[in-house]
């Protein structure tokens, strides 16, 4: 079984095989750690004071900070599955750099989804204790790992989403302070959500009374 690793660039690089019967799987969202994953909803974020209900729409918009509209149409969405169909169409048009910098903003959106639901997502990262998280897939084996076999229990794939979420683990472990309530915006150039700066991201407040993305335009 594989523990956590630092995503260093050569790290990055390689593959890893799992044992499925032995690693905690993200798979179907409904399932006991389904939350684990982007397309899980209930849990709801704001950035900039703008509502954004799922994780994989948030991290879908950081693909586009020079076009302001097709962020605001992907967070607009009420389905996760639903946010990623309508980037593809711009896909060709992702920031240049995007390939090179896409697991540090997915490591920015799971910090925001912790810091905005530390109690909920937090309990349910530190039941996985120290096994080894796994996003199961079909297709993607850069984000997760697929099965290659036929008795279906040996995954293969660089699985960067749960050694992202086996990172923040740790890091959460040692949080006794707090800490990682509060995000500070990515260090990268022209981080921005509908035309202004990505600022840091603290706490939601309760009742905070802001509208979804979609039901302001």
């Amino acid at each position: 079984m594989i523990l956590r690793s630092s995503l260093n660039q050569h790290e990055k690089s390689l593959f890893r095989t799992y044992v499925r019967s032995e690693v905690v799987v993200v798979y179907k969202t409904k399932e006991a750690f389904g939350g684990l994953s982007n397309m899980a909803s209930g849990y709801p974020l704001q950035v900039n004071g703008v509502r954004i209900l799922t994780t994989e729409a948030l991290y879908q918009s950081c693909r586009f900070p020079h076009m302001p509209a097709v962020q605001r149409e992907i967070i607009g969405q009420h389905s996760p599955m639903t946010a990623k169909m309508k980037s593809k169409p711009h896909r060709k048009h992702s920031r240049p750099d995007w390939d090179e910098i896409r697991y540090k903003v997915m490591r920015w959106c799971l910090r925001v989804k912790l810091a905005q639901n530390y109690e909920e997502f937090g309990r349910l990262l530190l039941a996985t204790r120290n096994q080894s998280i796994v996003e199961q897939s079909r297709k993607d084996d850069y984000w997760g790992a697929k099965l290659v076999d036929d008795t279906g229990d040996k995954l293969v794939g660089k699985n960067v989403l749960g050694r992202l979420l086996m990172e923040l683990r740790e890091k959460l472990k040692d949080d006794t302070e707090g800490v990682l309530k509060t995000v500070p915006p990515l260090g990268i150039p022209d981080f921005m959500l509908l035309g202004k700066p990505i600022g840091t991201v603290t706490p939601r407040s309760s009742g905070d009374g802001q509208k979804p993305q979609s039901e302001l335009f």
